[in-house]
């Protein structure tokens, strides 16, 4: 690595310090790689994201390399000296693989990436790109999407490559591209969204030229597959900053095409919460989400956080006093979340979670200021299922009013609802809510065999297992009794 000058500024000493740093500690593995590459006749660098993260102080344990080997020759070097090897994307030149190797007294496993030069773009048509390999890492980092990802380090003698004025980038910590950004677009069309999703990571600005091309060339990104866009959604929402991406999107007008129930949501006013449109509430409450999470960034709270009021615009209703309604948005929403995700190619798990907090997001506030029967605790819970501590999160992050004495009373009712549910925990085990006789009793109190009927006196059960609470066995079982009498 090269040593910064006199005349370099403070930030471009500070990277190349920590880059020297990081670069040092995955060595053992790296070099060794690079001298079995080396000895086969081949050059091998460290390259993009990972030589951003190591000048960035971040550089993990999963690293990228790039080479001019041909991968039936990288299979060759990789497979006698890595603990495992695989070759899911060798047709876009990719192998991966797996390596334990010692740094300073404890032994650290790498994910590895080795991927021969190349260039890529789509055709006008295609949603896969085409792929083809280089022989020159010139030629491949002018292809990579950002300047910031187009530095490289050449192995084993540390040979710093920025062809691009990456480093400049990073310390100014601006986002552009090698060549034009319209070039790169066109080669790539994901890679506007990668910027947005860049610009939420590592909180950087976009350059001007970059949001100009992303905004020409929105309608480009049509013609990448549901599943890569996803995939670069979900890595804008797990970011550090996802409103400075999802901003980006919507500025842009991608969102209007990968997520346009979002830019859809600056029309509307929001009566409830005073803000001037439901988007900057929207955003609002993904921040505060966020602001709660315990365990590291969830995706399933986050993307509920986004989309809980998408179904304002479809239920909008001007009242004659003037006011502005929305009634039964969460319903239209929980179904317009399930569409919209169902189209991105989310599992069925994650769709389902998703939209069951969109439709519940509205729940809490029939509370009121503590008014609720047991039961009607009970049934909130309940409905809540596994989903109950990101309910609760939600919950909470959706009052964004400036009024502070209305926040405090909201946050002071909600406290009391969670202490009324642990009570009840407490005394009935709520997490298991389920009728107090069994599908087997109930088909020999009833003298009947399977069937819908076992199903509609379950349910009979649970609701009144609800609405009174546990029931001794002859309690319950009389009921059930009068229950058939009145079917019958």
């Amino acid at each position: 690595m090269p040593n910064a000058n006199e005349d370099s500024p403070t930030a471009l000493s500070q990277v190349q310090r920590r880059a020297v740093s990081e670069l040092l500690r995955v060595s053992p593995v790296a070099d060794d790689l690079a001298r079995r590459f080396q000895d086969a006749g081949f050059r091998l660098a460290l390259v993009g994201g990972s030589v951003r993260d190591a000048l960035l102080g971040r550089l993990g344990n999963d690293l990228d390399f790039t080479t001019d080997a041909r991968p039936e020759d990288v299979l060759k070097i990789i497979r006698p000296w890595a603990d495992s090897v695989w070759d899911v994307g060798i047709a876009f030149g990719t192998v991966g693989a797996q390596k334990d190797g010692r740094v300073g007294d404890e032994v650290q496993r790498f994910q590895i990436e080795v991927t021969t030069y190349r260039s890529e773009a789509y055709d006008r048509t295609s949603r896969k790109p085409e792929v083809s390999y280089g022989d020159s890492i010139e030629d491949d980092l002018v292809r990579r999407d950002f300047t910031v990802n187009a530095m490289a380090v050449a192995l084993p003698e540390k040979e710093f490559i920025d062809p691009h004025g990456g480093l400049e980038d990073l310390a100014a910590r601006i986002l552009r591209t090698p060549g034009t950004p319209e070039a790169s677009f066109s080669d790539d069309p994901l890679r506007m969204m990668r910027a947005a999703r860049f610009a939420a990571q590592l909180d950087f600005e976009v350059a001007p030229d970059v949001v100009e091309a992303m905004t020409a060339m929105a309608e480009r990104i049509e013609i990448v597959s549901a599943e890569r866009v996803r995939d670069e959604l979900n890595k804008l929402l797990l970011a550090a900053h996802p409103r400075k991406g999802l901003a980006l999107l919507v500025d842009t007008g991608l969102a209007a095409h990968v997520l346009p129930e979002l830019p859809a949501l600056r029309l509307e006013s929001d009566e409830h919460h005073r803000h001037k449109d439901v988007y900057e509430h929207s955003l609002t409450v993904l921040d505060q989400a966020i602001a709660l999470e315990q365990d590291g960034p969830d995706l399933v709270l986050r993307l509920a956080a986004l989309l809980h009021d998408i179904g304002k615009p479809r239920t909008r209703r001007f009242e004659k006093d003037g006011r502005v309604s929305f009634h039964h948005h969460e319903v239209v929403g929980a179904k317009m979340t399930k569409k919209r995700m169902t189209a991105l190619k989310y599992s069925n798990d994650m769709v389902k979670d998703v939209s069951r907090l969109v439709e519940l997001h509205l729940r809490f506030h029939g509370y009121g200021t503590g008014e609720w029967t047991d039961s009607a605790v009970r049934r909130y819970v309940r409905d809540g299922g596994p989903l109950l501590d990101r309910l609760h999160k939600l919950t909470r992050s959706d009052c964004t009013t400036r009024n502070k004495r209305k926040a405090t009373a909201l946050s002071r009712a909600y406290d009391g609802l969670e202490e009324r549910i642990a009570q009840l925990q407490e005394q009935e085990e709520l997490d298991s809510i389920r009728p107090d006789l069994d599908g087997n009793e109930i088909q020999e109190i009833l003298g009947i065999g399977p069937g819908p009927l076992i199903g509609k006196a379950y349910a009979f059960l649970l609701d009144l297992r609800l609405e009174n609470g546990p029931m001794e066995r002859d309690a319950a079982v009389a009921a059930l009794k009068e229950w058939w009498a009145a079917q019958n």
